[in-house]
């Protein structure tokens, strides 16, 4: 019950079960929820791609202390994620041990699966919202009110449609690609799957041969989404998932785009690759029925000089990095590429 909770549709493809709960937290409240620094936790894992968006672009714009975060285990059951990383189990702000109790409180017969990313409102406990895709774009669009000095334009307004255009068809072909590769019900599906990615990393390949980023020449949005499936393709999906025609450190454009994106205050400071592949391995049994975990790869090629920097480009256009994470929330020592 996480982030590759779907289905299987004839001949074998999966179908990811994509209705989420809709409801926003936007500045003027229309929804029911309006924004208010300290009502919400935003609830992740470090293990979850889609989770991993909303922590690096919680990062960027430097929602800290507007927006609580609670980190879940990098493991679950059918139930749901746990807050086993926390002192007894319990999240310290919610005090629940399970992050289905959100979901609970506000839908007691919630029939789908309890995913990650989810804004919770604390006063009430119940889930606002786990519509991942919209939910970071409302950091950068309705949260503007709490923005750090110097955040960045993830999602500005002259490149919107641009940035519509390139996430959907790397939604498609890319993020999820590599489940319906990894979760395919047949032989067909599987290779219908493959192909339909490392096509579309040739597109993109080709795409940031020319340009440092995916839309104009600033990070935005559109980096977020794709870096996060990057960065686990070594790990788990070359092997795991069955993605292996070529490993990303074989791509030689997008090894040196998500190099770039790593070395990038907010970005490779919160990935956690033990938890990557804890989650992966250890919970897809029906995939690795054994749950060992891989020993590697190795991982201080992430910190190898990238060059990207000769294609032009300003990172934050005219703001500014954010400050290292705060130390409670930093990737546990020996987690990371270091």
């Amino acid at each position: 019950m996480s982030e590759e909770s779907g289905t299987y549709v004839e001949p074998g493809d999966f179908k990811r079960d994509q209705n989420y709960i809709t409801t926003r937290v936007t500045a003027d409240g229309r929804d029911g929820y309006p924004v208010e620094a300290g009502r919400y936790r935003l609830v992740v894992s470090r293990a979850c791609p889609w989770a991993n968006r909303a922590i690096i672009v919680r990062r960027l714009l430097g929602l800290e202390d507007a927006l609580s975060m609670g980190v879940a285990g990098p493991t679950h059951d059918k139930r749901s994620w746990t807050f086993d990383l926390d002192p007894n189990g319990r999240d310290p702000v919610l005090g629940i041990e399970r992050l289905q109790d959100a979901y609970f409180a506000r839908f007691p017969d919630y029939p789908r699966g309890i995913t990650v990313p989810a804004i919770v409102d604390v006063p009430s406990g119940a889930v606002a919202t786990n519509d991942f895709a919209q939910l970071t774009i409302d950091l950068s669009l309705e949260w503007g009110e709490f923005h750090r000095p110097g955040a960045p334009r993830l999602y500005p307004d002259e490149l919107r449609e641009q940035i519509d255009e390139v996430n959907a068809v790397v939604f498609t072909d890319v993020n999820n690609g590599v489940y319906r590769a990894g979760f395919s019900g047949s032989q067909a599906a599987y290779e219908r799957a493959y192909t339909t990615l490392f096509d579309r990393l040739d597109w993109l390949s080709d795409r940031l041969s020319r340009q440092r980023y995916l839309v104009g020449d600033t990070i935005t949005e559109a980096d977020v989404r794709l870096f996060t499936t990057l960065v686990r393709f070594d790990p788990v999906y070359h092997g795991h998932f069955k993605c292996n025609r070529s490993k990303l450190t074989e791509m030689p454009v997008l090894w040196a785009y998500a190099r770039d994106l790593f070395q990038t205050p907010g970005f490779g400071d919160t990935v956690d690759f033990v938890h990557i592949k804890q989650h992966y391995y250890i919970v897809h049994r029906d995939v690795n029925p054994t749950g060992i975990v891989p020993a590697g790869p190795e991982l201080r090629n992430w910190l190898t000089p990238h060059h990207r920097e000769e294609l032009g480009g300003r990172p934050f256009g005219d703001g500014t990095p954010p400050p290292p994470p705060a130390l409670d929330e930093a990737v546990e020592p020996g987690h990371g590429a270091v």
